[in-house]
């Protein structure tokens, strides 16, 4: 019989794909995925510390799973990633129950540390240097990348793929622990990763997306007096057969380069689509976070961006509430969300994390009411931008990456089987024919290349292909449209009009997208 695992990913795309390059290892070992905790052999949390909210959640699932254990004395309870890496300790004395502690850096021991608890009975700990225990270089190989084979089920779409290029940070943001618990910044080799790019393409991935705590910081030397930045990987990898969509998240200001702008404008499968945190519209409040730029800086590179891509798309974080941040300093935040344009903005309100300068250096001096008002106020300011972006784009043709039924059509089928009992399944947990809205068609989801998410009725023959679609309706969040074809198309066994997967694609751009003329 089969081992079971069950594992839980909190955080980033990072941790996304260390779930996935995980599951890979241990499927080698014969385990299978369960999503019944109660039948798991093998239990996983791949954790994130960037906020309390995100360790409160493990905790509470850890805390869940005590009766679990003592029910269930043989199954292995492993707790990885960056609160194994910060709070081994900790995580040990709130949740005894664990049996597994593993840091970022050691993700390639799991199954050995599986055996071991095995024949020993003993919790197992693996974890890499702190920063200040070793050499740099000690360090550095204490965290060495962990890229083993991938496993396509891990996805959130097989169409679509995360390729580590970079590990670790060098930045040193006050507010932030990503430097203790990813260690320091390392490159990869630019040919392992096209290798890696040609074997998702060849498990039929369509989009991938270059991962990095600071992306654009990417540089390796490669030996022979060459020097690859992100600008060249992007060259390297462009004209990989079967790739038609790269982007690449996530950006530092001041590494945002023009030879990389130019690579985005000149590279017609890079995406022009950039994520680039600001954190705060305030000088003083940056300077507190260290993060090396002021506010015309930023607001010069957004310029120098916009000016070398047109119709490029950018998108920011920003923390509010940091140590000392006025109400004056949140209104620098809040003008600059309203003129720089951004097509949307991840808002956090700030969480002081152990272990960082700016835990230590100040105090955590603003209310968590006032934190959430400002968050909210920031939210609504960034919705009427984001509104207006959209607004502009009714009427446009784009072209969009389909990646399944939408998030609304999930919960109304899902609720509709729940209720009927039905045991139809298909690669979307159901059999096509219930995917069926008004007209027969289900809803679908999917992303412009500059990462607007667009909604619209479609056969679930076109997941995981760029078709185009031409948008009737917008709100702040998503663009509705419709697909363009020369006839209704729909599905179900009264169907009048050619299957649209039976319509011949043509070439657009040098690639082959389905295109067809609009009614």
């Amino acid at each position: 019989m089969s081992k079971k695992l069950y594992i839980e990913t909190v955080g980033c795309q990072m941790n996304v794909l260390d779930s996935e390059l995980v599951v890979g290892s241990l499927r080698r070992a014969g385990y299978v995925l369960t999503k019944d905790t109660d039948q798991a052999d093998v239990i996983l949390f791949n954790t994130c510390s960037v906020r309390q909210h995100a360790e409160d959640k493990i905790y509470s699932q850890l805390g869940r799973l005590r009766h679990h254990k003592r029910e269930h004395p043989d199954a292995i309870i492993g707790v990885l990633g960056c609160m194994a890496q910060k709070d081994q300790e900790l995580v040990r004395r709130r949740a005894p129950q664990v049996d597994i502690v593993c840091g970022t850096g050691q993700l390639a021991r799991l199954p050995e540390l599986i055996s071991k608890v095995r024949e020993t009975g003993r919790p197992q700990l693996a974890l890499s240097f702190d920063r200040n225990e070793a050499s740099r270089l000690e360090v550095e190989r204490s965290f060495e990348s962990y890229d083993p084979l991938r496993d396509p089920s891990m996805r959130p779409s097989r169409f679509q793929a995360y390729v580590r290029i970079m590990i670790g940070c060098d930045k040193f943001c006050t507010y932030c622990i990503v430097p203790q618990v990813r260690g320091p910044e390392q490159s990869r080799h630019p040919e392992p990763i096209a290798a890696e790019v040609r074997q998702l393409a060849g498990e039929g991935c369509k989009e991938i997306t270059l991962l990095g705590q600071t992306v654009n910081s990417y540089k390796y030397n490669v030996g022979d007096g060459r020097r690859f930045q992100l600008s060249d990987l992007l060259a390297r990898i462009h004209d990989t057969p079967g790739i038609e969509r790269i982007k690449f998240i996530t950006n530092f200001p001041r590494d945002m380069s023009d030879d990389l702008l130019d690579a985005v404008r000149d590279l017609p499968k890079v995406s022009p689509y950039l994520h680039v945190p600001v954190q705060s519209g305030c000088n003083e409040v940056l300077k507190r976070m260290k993060r090396l730029y002021t506010v015309e800086y930023y607001r010069e590179m957004l310029a120098r961006c916009r000016d070398r891509i047109p119709g490029v798309s950018i998108s920011s974080d920003f923390i509010v509430g940091f140590s000392g941040e006025s109400e004056q300093s949140f209104q620098h935040s809040c003008d600059l969300v309203s003129e720089a344009g951004f097509k949307n903005s991840y808002i956090f309100k700030y969480s002081p994390r152990p272990g960082t300068k700016g835990h230590e250096l100040y105090p955590d001096d603003i209310s968590e009411m006032t934190k959430k008002r400002r968050n909210n106020d920031l939210l609504v300011i960034q919705n009427q931008v984001s509104l207006k972006d959209h607004l502009a784009r009714i009427g446009n043709i784009v072209e969009v990456l389909v990646e399944g039924p939408s998030k609304t059509h999930m919960k109304i089928k899902k609720s509709e089987i729940r209720n009927s009992k039905s045991e139809m399944v298909s690669d979307f947990g159901v059999d096509d024919s219930t995917w069926t809205g008004g007209d027969g068609l289900p809803q679908l989801t999917g992303r412009t290349a500059t990462d607007h998410i667009v909604v619209f009725e479609g056969n679930l023959r076109l997941v995981g292909q760029i078709v185009q679609i031409k948008v009737k309706e917008a709100t702040a969040f998503t663009l509705f449209g419709e697909v363009l074809t020369s006839e209704r198309v729909h599905s179900g066994e009264n169907a009048e009009s050619p299957i649209l997967g039976l319509i011949p694609p043509v070439e657009i751009n040098g690639s082959t997208r389905i295109s067809l003329p609009v009614v």
